[in-house]
């Protein structure tokens, strides 16, 4: 199958299917959130969007980058978010790049986002969609980040009908800037467990779609 890989700066529009990758951590948070029983997850653009969307559906709860703050129920951490009881909710996330990449997609005809926890059910919603050339979009550092572009390749070569080793990517993606400043603690509202949790290849077995609903960009799972 054709691919390309963009940033989200490149993002323009003719994606007919797109696949938006954001390892650590955005994708792997909301993969967490419909585990634990999330309905749907709505993507906000901005901090102002997420809580405007929050007092309209006061039972909806709002999660973000960085440390809790007020308005804010959630933080987007896997190794946090795991721990929530968040069955039949609804939760609104906003993200420094990962919603703001799926949002430039979202009237694509498939767009679906992705992380290396959801990795082979994506290939899978893929070939069973009968899905044309993919543009996989690379959301971190505006396409450059190490553990987003390792996570399109190992998307690429399982679209290709390869059963490639993990390993190498897995490795790209633990000594990356992200993973460091996650390490380190330089990002707030992380957890000790973030990085290893965003490296678990295939740890669920749906991928996530998302589209238009009323006038927001709702992600939901796709099962196949």
């Amino acid at each position: 199958m054709d691919s390309r890989t963009v940033g989200i700066p490149e993002v323009d529009g003719s994606e007919q299917v797109a696949v938006v990758i954001d390892v650590m951590r955005a994708f792997t948070t909301a993969a967490w959130a419909f585990h634990r029983g999330a309905e749907k997850i709505v993507l906000a653009a901005d901090a102002d969007e997420a809580l405007a969307i929050k007092a309209s559906h006061p039972g909806w709860l709002a999660l973000k980058d960085g440390a809790p703050v007020s308005g804010f129920d959630l933080v987007n951490s896997p190794g946090l978010i795991r721990e929530a009881d968040l069955a039949d909710r609804t939760v609104i996330q906003k993200t420094t790049a990962g919603t703001v990449g799926a949002l430039a997609v979202v009237e694509a005809k498939v767009a679906l986002c992705a992380s290396f926890v959801v990795a082979d059910a994506t290939a899978r919603a893929l070939a069973d969609a009968g899905a044309g050339p993919v543009t996989f979009v690379a959301t971190g550092d505006d396409g450059r980040a190490a553990e987003d572009l390792a996570c399109a390749q190992y998307l690429d070569r399982l679209l290709a009908g390869d059963r490639p080793d993990p390993g190498p990517y897995l490795h790209r993606a633990r000594a990356s800037q992200a993973a460091d400043d996650l390490r380190l603690e330089r990002r707030r509202g992380a957890h000790p467990t973030d990085v290893d949790l965003c490296l678990e290849v295939d740890r669920f077995d749906f991928a996530m779609k998302v589209g238009l609903e009323a006038g927001m960009a709702v992600l939901r799972p796709l099962r196949n």
